[in-house]
């Protein structure tokens, strides 16, 4: 159960970009809650990405902001680098796990014991999810492939989210259902993405309008990553 409730809503979202502002501000006018996945070693640079034919600001926040702005979510690790680690042997891929969570621990002045593997496609494996549970003191690790479900899920070292918030559609047939759910047993609705991508297609008023008709629900928990999965 979660905290006396049989349902749970959590977001995540990676790379610690400048949208993630106006994502909190969002998240806190309706009570929600996310955890937010960094990589400490690209602080404070800028860059463009082309998305879908539109170039979009990925520009990261300094360090000093990141205490701040996360303040009542939760911040979590997504390598020093980014880099895709199924790539790398043992020795780095504990290194750019274990620097990016002390990195972010000396920012925010608490444990970090989540993380979201970096890079698409395939980005994890059981081989890296057992170096980090073997060797790191992270707890649990978020993948990028939609369940599209809510269950609880054994693996926390391969935790797949229930959908990414660019399946609107999805996004909002699943929230209904949810909302809908009678639950007997524990069950998670687990949203996740980049806040950058909200202005491919400013599609910013769409997401409100969905944060609005999920939250203030008596039956649900809404909670950081750590809160729901620990």
């Amino acid at each position: 159960m979660f905290r006396g409730k049989m349902k749970a809503i959590t977001f995540s979202y990676d790379d610690g970009v400048t949208q993630d502002k106006r994502l909190v501000d969002i998240f806190n006018k309706y009570g929600l809650k996310a955890t937010f996945n960094i990589n400490s070693e690209l602080l404070g640079r800028k860059n463009q990405l082309v998305r879908e034919g539109v170039t979009v600001e990925h520009n990261k926040l300094s360090p000093s902001e990141i205490k701040d702005i996360y303040k009542g979510h939760e911040v979590a690790v997504h390598t020093l680098t980014h880099p895709n680690l199924t790539q790398l042997d043992e020795k780095e891929i504990i290194r750019q796990v274990e620097e990016d969570r002390k990195n972010l621990e000396s920012l925010v002045g608490y444990d970090i014991v989540g993380m979201a593997y970096p890079c698409g496609g395939t980005n994890n494996n059981d081989y890296v999810a057992e170096v980090i549970k073997n060797n790191t003191k992270i707890k649990y690790a978020r993948t990028i492939t939609s369940a599209h479900n809510f269950d609880m899920q054994d693996n926390l070292y391969r935790f797949n989210p229930t959908v990414h918030h660019g399946e609107w559609d999805k996004v909002f047939e699943l929230a209904e259902n949810f909302i809908n759910l009678k639950a007997d047993k524990p069950k998670l609705f687990y949203i996740w993405g980049h806040s950058y991508e909200f202005d491919i297609h400013n599609t910013w008023n769409e997401f409100e309008e969905f944060c609005r008709f999920i939250s203030n629900k008596s039956d649900i928990f809404y909670g950081t990553n750590r809160d729901v999965l620990l």
